[in-house]
């Protein structure tokens, strides 16, 4: 298998395929949003190909040069339960070496499905990811912030750059509104909204 750049038609379809399918709402991007990130140079939408068919995505969203939020992660449904999300992540860190990639997974206290949350940061822990020190919320979704480096960060640093990948897409009130960096758990929960209201 071959972890590579879709074409925008591919994109399109696995968007529609696979992400519309495993992400909620608060979750999910509009395809617009990630095509305008991609065509300004802010995002990369690796593919794992198995031939022709892909079998699975890891989408990263581009912050300071050596930063990248891992913004999806998705194995097309046929493909589950067979270790295809650990070679797509095995093979994003081998295409980006030298790349500090955070990721955002539910936090299972606050999650729908707490023990389906517990399950993905068991997955993450197999395959490397380091646990940050603090959590965000995103338009009104609790996450344990990860992280992948070659050593570990001080969560100053991590929260720094964290911040600026949302700070350079949304504008100040909107950032204001819906990011959380850090999470705060005494403040009020945010509303749950979809993510391009």
């Amino acid at each position: 298998m071959e972890l590579r750049m879709p074409t925008p038609e591919q994109v399109r379809t696995v968007y529609a395929a696979d992400l519309k399918e495993s992400f909620p709402p608060t979750e999910l991007k509009p395809l617009r949003a990630i095509e305008e990130l991609w065509a300004e140079g802010w995002y990369r939408p690796w593919c794992l190909f198995d031939g022709d068919e892909i079998v699975g995505e890891c989408f990263l969203w581009l912050g300071h040069p050596g930063w990248a939020l891992l913004d999806y992660l998705c194995v097309s449904p046929r493909c589950r339960n067979g270790g295809t999300g650990a070679l797509l992540i095995e093979k994003m860190l081998e295409r980006e070496q030298g790349m500090v990639i955070l990721g955002e997974s539910e936090a299972p206290e606050d999650a729908p499905d707490p023990v389906m949350a517990k399950r993905r940061l068991g997955f993450y822990d197999r395959n490397s990811a380091k646990v940050a020190g603090y959590d965000t919320e995103m338009f009104g979704a609790h996450y344990k912030t990860l992280y992948w480096a070659d050593a570990p960060l001080a969560d100053e640093v991590l929260m720094a750059e964290h911040r600026f990948i949302y700070q350079n897409r949304f504008s100040p009130e909107k950032y204001a509104k819906y990011v959380r960096i850090p999470w705060d758990p005494t403040a009020e929960p945010g509303v749950q909204v979809p993510w391009d209201e």
